[in-house]
């Protein structure tokens, strides 16, 4: 493990990158030990703080985990599916929210997504499955429901459509598409949409499935990406004639800069 200390990149990311480098390459293996902070300062030819923040990223990526006493120290730490699942929601949820991903393309990425997993789901879903898209249209359906609360179902509504295809790297690909960019979407169309259109489009897709009809599933899945799209256009339309209009007002007419 070796880093440039000519690089001007920060030295306890380029520290924390070889190691992850490492960990990556199986150089260290699961519950490996690592060098203890003065090894690694030594090797690394840096301070110990600069190696404690080095192990605090790694930490925080889930890659090592510590362990305190006499046969303490930082150890590779064993990656679960939830602490990985948990990550990707994480990771595009910053994207999205930091604008580093358009909206039409997170829509593009996750109805191609979600509709790869509908054959799978109308062959493979269980009775669960199926009885959570049914409870969350009648949760939809209520009046008196929230939009915070129809987000929610909305995305309990996509996540047991995507289950349901028992096959959890899609699981693991869709966790960004459905617990991150589908609250994100919902936020940007909620003031125009149609709770009742979604809620027609849900029943379509569930009886989709229900009846084993992947096809189907997939035409239901097009028109929602449809809906989205229209709505997210008119909503972005309008925003830009607002901030059009507090532009020009600001600039005042002729006489008032006279």
């Amino acid at each position: 493990m070796k880093i440039d200390p000519k690089n001007p990149a920060d030295l306890s990311a380029q520290i924390a990158h070889a190691i992850r480098d490492a960990i990556v390459s199986g150089e260290l293996i699961v519950d490996e030990r690592l060098p203890s902070e003065s090894e690694l300062a030594q090797q690394f030819q840096v301070s110990r703080p600069t190696v404690r923040e080095a192990l605090k990223r790694l930490a925080a990526q889930s890659l090592i985990r510590t362990q305190r006493g006499a046969s303490g120290g930082a150890f590779v730490k064993r990656l679960s599916y939830e602490d990985a699942y948990t990550q990707q929601i994480t990771t595009s949820t910053l994207l999205l929210s930091m604008n580093e991903v358009s909206f039409d393309t997170a829509c593009e990425a996750r109805y191609a997504l979600e509709r790869a997993c509908a054959p799978l789901s109308a062959e493979r879903r269980s009775a669960d499955h199926l009885a959570t898209m049914r409870a969350e249209i009648f949760r939809q359906s209520q009046p008196g429901l929230t939009d915070e609360a129809f987000c929610a179902s909305d995305v309990a509504f996509h996540r047991a459509l995507v289950d349901g295809a028992g096959n959890p790297v899609l699981s693991y690909q869709l966790a960004g598409a459905v617990e991150a960019m589908q609250p994100l979407m919902n936020m940007i169309t909620f003031t125009a949409r149609s709770r009742e259109r979604i809620v027609t489009l849900h029943a379509r897709i569930a009886d989709a499935i229900e009846a084993q009809d992947g096809e189907d599933a997939g035409h239901g899945l097009s028109a929602l990406e449809s809906e989205t799209r229209a709505l997210a256009q008119n909503v972005f339309a309008a925003r830009a004639l607002v901030a059009r209009e507090r532009e020009v007002n600001s600039e005042g007419s002729p006489e008032d800069r006279t």
